[in-house]
């Protein structure tokens, strides 16, 4: 039996996981809303409170986690919100909230949890987003590389044994993309001049909401890479993913002119 911790465990990505992994383990599973606390407990894990935006609130979970364990096998960091827009037009305040949420508030609760860590890995699920391509949605990007760039550093730098693996999945069918309009429903509609562009959006995230890979790739990915001895630092999952991963490496001049070109035959 591990004990294994997963943050954003009440939707998508990570009930899966939450659900996949109480099957022989000892799983803490974070949650914001308080009305999920009995259905965590249902599935056999161990409900803690945590809110991404409250440094605070991060703390005290890691408090409560090592008031409960003295070993954690596996981190999971899985929780995430998407700010989408064009970069003129959204406030600053909401760039910062992207990288609290995304970024600083999964590399805060980290820091807390390395002792217990020790000998263990950190599996954060970053996204294809990180390969930093994709217009409108450019915080949502940044976030996930700093994510990604700020924890091979720490692995690279720290002097506890903990291997950091980082899963960047492609477009999956998760609450997220519906989550995503309602969030940004300030920025979508004060986008004067660029209406063309927010409504494609729009439609495209509610085409996503369906038409992904199911939640379950990403799971049966995790699940291999939490059992391998010897992971790689990065996976991806899905053809888009490997696609994004491929494209990013062109220099950004070709790679500015084949995604203009793109945006501009889409939005009509």
């Amino acid at each position: 039996m591990k004990t294994i911790v997963i943050t954003g465990s009440t939707s998508g990505i990570g009930k899966a996981l939450t659900e996949y992994f109480v099957k022989g383990n000892r799983v803490f599973a974070g949650y914001r809303n308080e009305n999920y606390v009995e259905d965590i407990k249902k599935v056999g894990a161990i409900p803690f409170y945590i809110d991404m935006k409250n440094s605070d609130s991060i703390r005290q979970a890691a408090v409560f986690i090592k008031s409960q364990t003295d070993k954690v096998d596996t981190l999971i960091n899985v929780a995430g919100c998407v700010v989408a827009g064009a970069v003129e037009k959204i406030e600053p305040d909401r760039i910062r909230e992207q990288f609290q949420v995304n970024t600083f508030s999964h590399l805060d609760f980290s820091q807390r949890l390395l002792d217990l860590l020790e000998g263990g890995r950190i599996i954060n699920v970053s996204s294809m987003a990180s390969f930093g391509i994709f217009p409108f949605v450019a915080p949502y990007c940044a976030s996930k590389r700093a994510l990604d760039m700020l924890f091979n550093s720490m692995m690279l730098e720290t002097k506890h044994n903990i291997k950091v693996i980082s899963v960047k999945p492609g477009v999956i069918a998760t609450p997220l993309w519906e989550k995503s309009i309602r969030g940004n429903k300030a920025s979508i509609d004060n986008s004067a001049g660029f209406e063309k562009e927010m409504r494609f959006m729009v439609k495209n995230a509610e085409k996503n909401q369906t038409r992904g890979l199911d939640v379950s790739k990403v799971v049966e990915l995790i699940a291999r890479v939490n059992e391998m001895e010897n992971p790689r630092y990065s996976y991806t999952v899905g053809f888009d993913a490997r696609f994004a991963s491929i494209i990013s490496r062109l220099p950004q001049e070709c790679l500015n002119a084949i995604i203009s070109y793109g945006l501009n035959r889409r939005v009509k």
